[in-house]
């Protein structure tokens, strides 16, 4: 049986609305030049703790030369985010992570999720 890809699409832009809606993070570390964040979803979560679904490095610039990008390195530890199906999901958070908790600053942007893991540069020109 073929899937209708109108429905499909539909069901993940309602899934990814929800997803990007109910975003919650928690900071767990932070330094001088790089914060670790907690990444919870309302559908997923880390398969081994039920907790958060992922986190984000962000580490910082201190000498505020605008030739230097921030680096962000976004992981996933539910590996059902890992399907290729769900790649538009994963896109789609990872772009609400940086637009959160990055803002507007040039950034590198590496996300670590299976068969949905991509690299990605946001500049501000």
């Amino acid at each position: 049986m073929k899937k209708d890809k109108t429905i499909v699409d539909l069901q993940t832009n309602k899934e990814i609305e929800e997803e990007v809606h109910s975003l919650k993070f928690t900071k767990n570390f932070r330094s001088a030049t790089a914060e670790e964040w907690y990444i919870f979803m309302k559908n997923y979560a880390d398969p081994q703790t039920g907790g958060a679904a992922g986190k984000a490095i962000i580490h910082y610039n201190l000498y505020g030369n605008k030739e230097i990008f921030i680096n962000t390195t976004i992981i996933f530890d539910d590996e059902k985010l890992f399907h290729p199906e769900l790649h538009p999901l994963v896109y789609a958070i990872a772009d609400e992570v940086v637009n959160r908790l990055v803002g507007y600053a040039d950034t590198l942007l590496s996300v670590h999720a299976g068969l949905n893991s991509y690299q990605a540069e946001y500049k501000s020109n």
